[in-house]
């Protein structure tokens, strides 16, 4: 009866490695097959402004060349950003200064990376297994309230900008000004000069990006584009009550204006205890008692690797933003921007960009069709894309 049952138990893990093997080969051939769209990544800013040269494997932040290969990445959108310190006369020069050095990186690994500017460009970029990079400029606060900025950057082979960061502009709000700090705003949404900027966008096949703007900003923008518009990297309210996330009503227009919108790594856009658990982890870890009033992101600096580990969520909890979004939107209006080299801590698994591998498995145990992996993974954003082209 003993070896009957050792037979047994040995037959049915025989099955289940060769269950598994199966599950994992049918992902690398999903994920592989499939176009890969990150529509926002921050290494620029991250390590390639800092001296490090990211055409090699780097020890540090979430991104180089290798690292993107391993994770079957093959639309890469590099974004080109500086905070509100940089104003007139020096943002937009920073933001040249990025990209600069992004063309550097093209030049000096052409067997690997090539600059993509359209649907056509990207897929024979792809097709000649390099990586497709485009350039994003996140916050509008870069073309100094200029016009002839914005079509310089257009014309340098940027395809979206973020009409804000965090900070409001004289002609567009943002979201956590309108959310926390209303008493900055001298207005609020777009004023004449935005929606100016809006339909030059439009006019130009340069996608409109409304992650970080207010809400109000967000629904005047849905008022005067054309095309449909792109939230590169933005989770749901609904699961994460943040500012930057977007509520029911937003993820509708996005859908109903054919947009898309890609989701975000960052643990504080997707964990609803996230904050409160640095808190907790904070005093523990670091200070019971702490006269000194610091930011959360502060606290969050000052914990030992052990806390910021434990800070991180399932990969599942992506999963469910994911899911939240495709029954609020529709499926072919999701994607994936994963911010990755600009944000502190991400879902455990979700390490850097070799991890890609792990949603397509995730959505796949999800029970979503090989075809709707596809969209999500970047046929979506690449419609979009397309439409501005139009």
């Amino acid at each position: 009866m003993n070896r009957i049952k050792q037979s047994l138990i040995c037959c049915a893990c025989m099955l289940w490695v060769c269950q598994a093997l199966a599950q994992d080969t049918r992902v690398q051939r999903i994920h592989e097959e499939a176009l890969v769209i990150d529509a926002h990544n921050d290494v620029l800013y991250r390590s390639v402004m800092r001296g490090k040269d990211i055409g090699r494997r780097i020890q540090t932040g979430h991104s180089d060349l290798p690292r993107l290969r391993e994770g079957g990445v093959d639309v890469q959108v590099f974004a080109v950003w500086c905070d509100e310190k940089y104003g007139e006369g020096t943002a937009f020069a920073y933001a040249n200064k990025q990209i600069d050095a992004l063309m550097s990186v093209i030049r000096d690994y052409p067997g690997a990376i090539a600059l993509a500017t359209d649907v056509k460009s990207i897929k024979q970029v792809v097709s000649q297994g390099k990586i497709a990079a485009l350039i994003g400029i996140e916050g509008g606060h870069m073309i100094e309230s200029r016009i002839d900025y914005l079509d310089s950057l257009f014309k340098r082979g940027a395809r979206y900008l973020t009409l804000t960061w965090n900070n409001s502009l004289p002609w567009a709000s943002s979201a956590t000004d309108e959310a926390r700090n209303p008493q900055r705003l001298k207005h609020k949404g777009l004023n004449d000069f935005g929606r100016q900027v809006v339909r030059r966008m439009n006019e130009l096949g340069m996608m409109v990006d409304l992650s970080h703007v207010g809400r109000q900003t967000f629904f005047d923008v849905m008022q005067v584009t054309t095309k449909p518009i792109l939230v590169s990297h933005s989770n749901a309210y609904a699961l994460m009550a943040h500012p930057r996330n977007l509520q029911d009503d937003q993820i509708k227009a996005v859908a109903e204006n054919g947009g898309v919108i890609c989701l975000n790594f960052y643990s504080g856009f997707l964990d609803p205890i996230h904050y409160a658990k640095i808190n907790q982890l904070y005093k523990k870890y670091v200070a019971v008692h702490d006269t000194v009033k610091r930011s959360t992101d502060a606290k969050y600096n000052l914990l030992p690797p052990t806390a910021k580990e434990q800070l991180r969520p399932s990969l599942s909890i992506l999963l469910d933003h994911i899911d939240y979004m495709v029954n609020v939107a529709g499926i072919n209006h999701v994607g994936i921007g994963s911010d990755f080299d600009g944000i502190t801590s991400t879902p455990k698994g979700l390490d850097d960009c070799r991890d890609f591998p792990k949603i397509t498995a995730g959505l796949l145990q999800r029970g979503y069709s090989e075809a709707d992996i596809r969209k999500i993974l970047g046929e979506n954003v690449l419609r979009v894309m397309e439409a501005q082209e139009e």
